[in-house]
């Protein structure tokens, strides 16, 4: 019997991640949209993007897109809306180093609609993240209980306005994350303020 041969060291290196949200977070929130014209990102978006990759971070967006599940818009409409805000970040000297997303409605209970971890994990594995130095920054709290779930540092971005809200979903879901700010680039100088 032939000795049981170990699998090779991963070559690729362990990388970090700063995990970000899309609607809510890198552009405003137009619910269920499909029209990739319409998509226009948040003042700072680019800086903070680029903050992050200078200091080491690749950028995955992670976000829920029932819109798919629900036939309100197809996988197709959501790669246009992904190749539209990679085509703006590109105007700043930035990008999203890979994008993952969940199409089903919340009903189907699948393993990667957040709060669920199944996009990281593929993430992680793709890309041979390490969840330890790794960050999600989002605007709802299923971004911070995934993000808890898995020991990133987590971010919620609060615009005025949405504070009492935030506070209530919050506090309903026995959750807090580790950083709060009124927009993404504070988000991401704080994350970088922790080392």
């Amino acid at each position: 019997m032939a000795p049981a041969m170990e699998a090779p060291p991963d070559a690729r290196p362990v990388r970090r991640a700063l995990f970000v949200d899309r609607d809510g977070t890198l552009n405003p929130d137009l619910h269920y949209l499909k029209d990739s014209d319409r998509l226009e990102l948040f003042r700072g978006v680019g800086r903070a993007l680029a903050l992050a990759h200078a200091h080491g971070y690749l950028v995955v967006c992670v976000t829920n897109q029932s819109g798919v599940g629900r036939g309100i818009y197809s996988t197709a409409d959501v790669d246009r809306m992904h190749a539209r805000l990679n085509g703006l970040l590109a105007r700043e000297g930035t990008r999203i180093d890979a994008f993952y997303y969940c199409p089903h409605a919340p009903e189907e209970n699948c393993r990667c609609r957040k709060p669920g971890t199944g996009l990281f994990a593929d993430a992680r594995r793709d890309l041979n993240l390490d969840f330890g130095t790794s960050a999600i920054i989002g605007d709802r709290v299923v971004d911070v209980e995934a993000g808890r779930s898995i020991g990133l540092v987590t971010a919620l971005v609060v615009p005025p306005g949405h504070k009492e809200e935030t506070e209530r979903e919050l506090a309903a879901h026995a959750v807090a994350p580790e950083i709060r700010a009124g927009t993404l680039e504070a988000a991401v100088a704080r994350i970088l303020a922790r080392g």
